[in-house]
């Protein structure tokens, strides 16, 4: 899934050209929530997701997914997932949960921003680099567990 990440969109901006613990560069950091629609089988979701944790350097990240109308028994349904940010450590081929390039192909190829890729992305020379200087970042989710409870409506630990 692609996310556009355009830094003059924080308020206030990052300082240019700096690299200062604590400040965001990017959309992507932990904390950080993204509001939109997940379309699934001809039906569209709104969804909610919160990175709890962000780890550029090693193409990390995991948070909660919150999907709203999913199924009448559970009208809001959250799941805690990890995801890999597409990098040369974590290529467009997922190799991994069934999936072989032509799932590959068909899944990254919904993505207009993935077009440009579509021809090298399964190349031993395909460019990383060139990823990292893009408008978007792809990144691929497992969900690890679902919560019968809301994230937010949940006491806070004492211990």
């Amino acid at each position: 899934m692609p996310v556009r990440t355009e830094a003059a969109s924080l308020i206030p901006p990052p300082p240019i050209n700096t690299q200062q613990p604590g400040v965001a560069t990017t959309l992507l950091y932990s904390g950080s929530k993204f509001r939109g629609h997940q379309k699934s089988k001809g039906n569209s979701y709104d969804v909610e997701v919160v990175l709890q944790h962000v780890d550029v350097e090693n193409s990390f990240l995991c948070g909660y997914l919150k999907i709203k109308g999913l199924t009448e028994e559970y009208p809001t349904l959250t799941t805690f997932f990890e995801g890999e940010i597409i990098s040369k450590k974590h290529p467009f081929l997922t190799r991994k949960w069934d999936a072989d390039e032509d799932v590959d192909r068909k899944h990254w190829g919904k993505f207009l921003a993935f077009y440009q890729y579509a021809k090298t992305f399964n190349s031993d020379e395909f460019d990383y680099e060139e990823l990292k200087i893009s408008d978007f970042v792809f990144m691929r989710w497992k969900s690890r567990l679902h919560l019968l409870h809301d994230v937010d409506a949940m006491p806070a630990s004492t211990n």
